[in-house]
């Protein structure tokens, strides 16, 4: 029997099966790969996966998707809100799991970095900018990303500064991950269509980067683009005082002129704090 997609879970299937290889094509899975998918739906990329990979850890919503989903059994089936998931749990769970060490792919968990999860899907629109920021929290544990997405978020997820797309998810993100777009996703590929095009992005988190108070910021990115047309004077400028800053920060700029490298020096001067 067919499955309706549901919009309250965001779901639009992929058919378009050049669409699905060059995917497919961009990921590379190889056989060691821990890989997880989220939001499997149908299985248009998860059989192609797993022809590559002869396992795979599935995260699915839809109980009638896990339904169907559980029948195979090369595939980990994780039921439930992705948002939920501790992937750092997941990995360790992964590398003790039978289905994923019988094939002789995995012999020893200890040799392996701890960065080993490789994550693939095409995320549901409503809610794809909440999953991006919950796997921040595990991105140490993660080799690298492949996620379909609204075009114009991939856009924002790459954007340089001085652009209209530049904003919060552009330094958030570009903190942690080099990024890049991939494939670009017409709305026919799709049952039912969208009514935007969407795009792949692969994000590969950086091996170099500067550890930060994350609550700090995040709040000073949050608080710079809260009114993106007033000069920073009028937004950051009023934290950085009430926090008695003696820093030095060109507040003579609108959010958007401002490179992500100036946000997380600024952010670094609250280390200590």
């Amino acid at each position: 029997m067919k499955h309706i997609a549901r919009k309250r879970f965001g779901q639009h299937f992929l058919v378009d099966q050049s669409v699905i290889e060059d995917i497919i094509t961009v990921i590379a899975p190889k056989g060691d790969d821990l890989m997880v998918e989220i939001g499997p739906g149908m299985g248009a990329m998860t059989g192609p996966l797993l022809e590559k990979l002869g396992k795979l850890c599935v995260v699915e919503l839809d109980k009638d998707l896990v339904d169907r989903l559980k029948q195979n059994p090369l595939l980990k089936v994780v039921s439930g809100d992705v948002l939920k998931v501790e992937f750092s749990a997941l990995a360790d769970e992964l590398l003790q799991d039978k289905l994923f060490t019988k094939t002789g792919t995995i012999e020893n968990a200890g040799q392996r970095e701890r960065d080993c999860l490789r994550v693939v899907g095409n995320l549901p629109y409503n809610i794809s900018t909440p999953i991006l920021f919950h796997l921040l929290d595990y991105v140490d544990r993660i080799k690298d990303q492949h996620f379909m997405l609204q075009k114009e978020v991939v856009d924002r997820m790459i954007a340089k500064p001085c652009t209209s797309d530049y904003g919060r998810l552009s330094v958030m993100l570009q903190w942690r991950y080099d990024m890049a777009s991939l494939v670009e996703v017409p709305p026919d590929a799709f049952d039912p269509p969208p009514r935007v095009k969407s795009a792949v992005v692969r994000m590969t988190p950086r091996k170099s980067f500067e550890r930060l108070r994350f609550d700090v910021f995040q709040t000073i990115v949050q608080v710079s683009f809260s009114q993106r047309r007033k000069l920073l004077r009028h937004t950051l400028g009023h934290w950085l005082e009430e926090r008695y800053f003696g820093g030095q920060f060109d507040l003579k700029r609108r959010a958007e002129e401002v490179p992500v490298h100036e946000y997380i020096a600024l952010a670094g001067q609250f280390n200590a704090l």
